[in-house]
């Protein structure tokens, strides 16, 4: 055997040896980077852009702008996780087929994100939003491949529990702190406040970014699929259905109860100052979003766990199913307090749906494409995070007749969808 070809397989073993020795702070070191990118988009899309859009659009036209918005750089979201992770299957850099497009990603991030407060238009925020959502997918999809890549099968349930766990904390853990700069921001006070919180996001990004990038121990790259890179850009999207149909509907699943979580968080600003009529909607999004975050901390962990021991497919049809009795409890609820209840129910489903759902993904991939293959579910996030944001023309029409009309269609929608998502998992046969 030529010496090369020794060395490589040596290699292989060295890192089976590392990969059997998985240890517990293994698993923050691979999914560190998720927090960063939680406390960016929940932040953005929750307070700090529908806030900044009230600087440009009509009153009625909110949540049309915003679904606009958001939905445009969702769909290019879609278009990039699936390519930079293909391409990231097929790199041979020496430190890893990943970590190079963390870097790259996150800091073209960093020197967009002032945008959002420099310009002052809404074209122009449009253009800085989409250009952040292509080189935050740049970094997210070579990144998610860290748990096939690295985590021993067995254990991959309590990894995409550590992972939706950090996720979970990033996305609330700022959010207090974000709604008190941008309630002074909404109240018309001059100041550094955008800048503050655009600041503190950048500096997360980059600490995750640094930490990532620095502990996580990849093997040299050896590209799976040696392909130019046309044809490799031609594949990134292409599946076998008929050999892979059971990830269709995993697919379409995922997508369902994306568009009602997201639904909800896309609008909860709007719906809590128009429809529960709260004088700081900054301050109460968060409080709404916290009730949430409490709710997913409590399950998500449990329910990742759990999955390794019956299986996935229980946990995530209980989880899609409890979620709409939380929008049932949204949709009667008269009072914060009942809103803060039905938010609460709402994010412990979503926590054991994203750790259990996620597991469900990590073991429907194929070997050697897991970072394209978790491109394309993270299509179906980003997909269902998109079509949510297109029931906010639909808010504003039937506001017209009626002032809460909308958004209680909204909610009826979001019902929908879990329980539709929650019968797809049960056809999936391929589960363990």
């Amino acid at each position: 055997m030529p010496a090369g070809h020794c060395l490589f397989a040596l290699a292989l073993l060295c890192f089976k040896a590392v990969r059997e020795n998985f240890r517990r702070i293994d698993y923050v070191k691979i999914t560190i980077f998720g927090f960063a990118l939680a406390a960016l988009w929940s932040s953005l899309h929750s307070i700090i852009l529908p806030l900044r859009l009230l600087d440009f659009v009509a009153e009625s036209e909110k949540n049309t702008y915003l679904g606009l918005l958001t939905f445009t750089g969702l769909i290019l979201a879609m278009a990039v996780q699936p390519i930079a992770g293909a391409i990231s299957d097929r790199s041979g850099f020496s430190w890893g087929r990943r970590r190079p497009y963390i870097l790259l990603g996150t800091i073209v991030a960093i020197l967009l994100l002032p945008g959002i407060g420099f310009f002052g238009s809404y074209a122009a925020i449009f253009a800085i939003y989409c250009l952040l959502q292509v080189s935050g997918n740049t970094a997210q999809g070579p990144y998610q491949a860290f748990i096939p890549d690295l985590v021993p099968e067995e254990r991959r349930g309590v990894a995409s529990g550590v992972k939706s766990l950090l996720e979970i904390v990033g996305g609330i853990a700022l959010l207090r702190l974000i709604s008190y700069f941008m309630g002074h921001y909404f109240t018309g006070e001059s100041g550094p406040w955008l800048w503050l919180v655009l600041g503190i996001l950048a500096i997360i990004l980059l600490g995750a970014m640094i930490a990532t990038v620095l502990t996580v121990k990849e093997r040299p790259g050896v590209g799976s699929h040696q392909l130019p890179l046309l044809p490799t850009l031609y594949r990134s999207f292409k599946i076998d259905v008929k050999a892979n149909y059971d990830f269709i509907l995993f697919l379409i699943s995922r997508l369902l109860v994306i568009m009602a979580l997201t639904t909800l968080q896309a609008f909860a600003l709007y719906f809590l100052r128009d429809v529960i009529g709260v004088t700081n909607p900054a301050a109460a999004t968060a409080d709404l979003l916290i009730a949430v975050g409490i709710g997913m901390v409590i399950a998500v962990y449990p329910a990742g766990r759990l999955s390794d021991r019956i299986g996935r497919r229980p946990v995530v049809v209980f989880s899609g199913l409890l979620g709409a009795c939380g929008i049932l409890a949204l949709f009667f609820s008269t009072s914060y307090g009942y809103i803060m209840f039905g938010g609460a129910i709402l994010g412990t489903a979503a926590g054991a749906f994203m750790s259990s759902n996620w597991a469900l993904a990590t073991d429907l991939v194929p070997s050697g494409e897991e970072a394209r293959y978790l491109g394309l579910t993270n299509m179906a996030t980003a997909g269902g995070a998109a079509l949510a944001r297109l029931i906010g023309p639909v808010i504003d029409f039937f506001n017209q007749y009626s002032p809460i009309l909308g958004y209680q269609i909204m909610l009826g929608a979001c019902f929908v969808y879990l329980v539709m998502g929650s019968i797809l998992v049960i056809k999936i046969k391929k589960v363990r």
